[in-house]
Parts: structure tokens; sequence; C-alpha cells
């Protein structure tokens, strides 16, 4: 009996271990309403449809009745609907994070291609990370968060300091921690590789193999892009998006993965977190006060709670 009940508290202990690395308000959401709290302008406008990571971000000095200083910022991609027309940047505010207002001057970054955001506020600076034409990541800045000014593309380079190879390097994701800059980029969706950088001018490559790879399952089986990083109780967690080829339509999933040096990570068991077949990806995580909120941006904005 011994070796049985020894064998049991093993199974237990190993799973509650498991659960820890996943607390609840990480991962358990539900649809808010019935309608997405966001979507395209439609017909007619610069915004025929939106696509890709958009970003929120949450002020938490902010209490929702001062508009000139709103709780709630969404900066997203408005395009005219076709595959090669130019992607803008728009931007849109909230009190609640439900109820959005459209800001008067959209798109208010028009002279470049912007799609795929991340955003990073830091010294003042709003840093955003995005994609530009043909899936090359590039940095953005601004002041205020409405007038950006276009700093270039990122310069990537692999471990030995040789460039990466031309191509594809988009949905850019950055973390900023002790001075350092960690940009997670991937490659055709083909995997998510990690550099890092000091001075935001070259960022060099942790290695030269993915940090993050497809194929835990039907959800992310040949597919793979980050999100967002969040740290929680002193650990990271990935937001990521994943699909299988040779489906029509192409089904995107939202999951998670857990790291505590940012480089390793294990992917939560019960991903996706929502049905694949809601197609809802591009998702960002939001703590607003003790609850969290999960945004999913592409193609419309849907919020679970």
């Amino acid at each position: 009996m011994r070796p049985l009940f020894a064998l049991l508290a093993l199974s237990y202990w190993s799973a509650s271990l498991l659960a820890d690395d996943f607390s609840p308000e990480l991962v358990r959401f539900k649809q808010h309403g019935d309608k997405p709290v966001f979507t395209a302008a439609g017909s007619g406008t610069w915004e025929v449809k939106i696509r890709e990571r958009g970003w929120i971000h949450l002020d938490p000095t902010a209490d929702g009745t001062d508009s000139a200083k709103p709780k709630y910022r969404m900066w997203y991609t408005g395009y005219d609907g076709t595959r090669e027309g130019i992607k803008r940047l728009g931007y849109a505010t909230s009190a609640d994070g439900i109820a959005w207002t459209r800001h008067k001057d959209n798109p208010i970054h028009a002279q470049h291609w912007v799609e795929d955001m991340s955003i990073v506020p830091h010294g003042g600076v709003f840093h955003m990370f995005s994609e530009g034409k043909d899936d090359q990541a590039q940095l953005l800045t601004s002041r205020d968060g409405v007038k950006w000014q276009r700093a270039g593309q990122l310069d990537v380079r692999k471990a030995s300091g040789e460039p990466i190879e031309p191509g594809p390097y988009g949905t850019p994701t950055a973390w900023l921690e002790d001075g350092v800059w960690h940009l997670f980029y991937e490659r055709s969706d083909a995997g998510v590789w990690l550099a890092t950088s000091r001075d935001l001018k070259v960022f060099t490559n942790v290695s030269d193999e993915p940090v993050l790879r497809p194929g835990q399952g039907l959800h992310d089986r040949d597919l793979i892009a980050m999100n967002q990083i969040v740290k929680h109780k002193g650990r990271y967690y990935a937001y990521y998006h994943g699909s299988a080829k040779g489906e029509t339509p192409s089904l995107w999933s939202t999951c998670v993965a857990v790291s505590d040096d940012l480089r390793t990570w294990k992917k939560y068991d019960n991903n996706p977190l929502l049905p694949r077949e809601l197609n809802r990806s591009s998702g960002i995580i939001i703590r607003d006060g003790e609850r969290f909120r999960l945004y999913t941006m592409h193609s419309e904005v849907w919020l679970h709670e």
C-alpha cells in the first residue's frame, strides 16, 4: 500500500505543479456579450477592414473621466480590404475597454505601412515595434501615442553578429527588463526567435534556433507567432497564436506558454484558450485591477473576461 500511496501522492503533486504554472486568471476566459467590442468602419472609409495584432494599453492612473488622459488606448491596422492595400495606423480610446471612440484624425500615421504592432512605454516614450511592408520589422516612437515617427527597420543579427538571412521577419514582440530589450519575432510563422539589444540599434539572436516552435496540436501544428509577454507572480507568460496549413479557411487559435528565463517555454496543456472554430487570434491580455481581460484583435476585437 505504501508504494501505491507514494505514487498517488507524486501524481497529485505533479498535477498541482502543472496547475500552478498557469493560474486560472491567465487561462480561463468567457466571451463578453454577443458581439465584438470594435470592428472596422467598413465600406467607404479608409478602414474597410482591420487586421493582425493591434495593441491595447491601460493607464492604471486614469479613472476614465478625463478624455485627455484615456484609461484605455487602442492602436490598430486599417486598410482597404485588399491584400496589396497599404496598411495604416488607427487609434481609439475608451473609458471602460468596451465602448471605443476613434480618433478624429484617423489614420494617425499614413505615410508608412504599419501593422501587427506591440508597444512598450519607456522613459515617457511609446516604442512601437511593428511590421512594415513585406513583413519587415520596424520601430516607431511617440510621446503622445498619436504623432509617430519612424525610427527605421530593425537590425537583427545572428548569434555570430552576421545579419539574418533576407526575408520576412515579423510579428515583433518586445519586452524590456533590466535595461535589455528582448525582441521576439517570427519568420514566415515557422517559429519564434529571440534577439536582444541594449541600444535599440542592433538586436542579436540569443540562439539561431527558435525559442518557440509549432507542433503541440492541430491548433499550432505548422504555424506560430508570439503576440505578448506578461510577467505574473515572477514568471513570464507568452500569449501566442498558431494554425495548421492546408485548411480553408485558415483557423488561428490563441494559446499561452510559460517560462522562467524568456528562452525555454512550456506550453499550456489545455491550449487553445478559446474554441478553435471561433478563429480568434492576435490575443492581448490586460490587467485591470484584480481582473484580467483577454482581447483577440484579428479581424475584429472581441473581449473575454
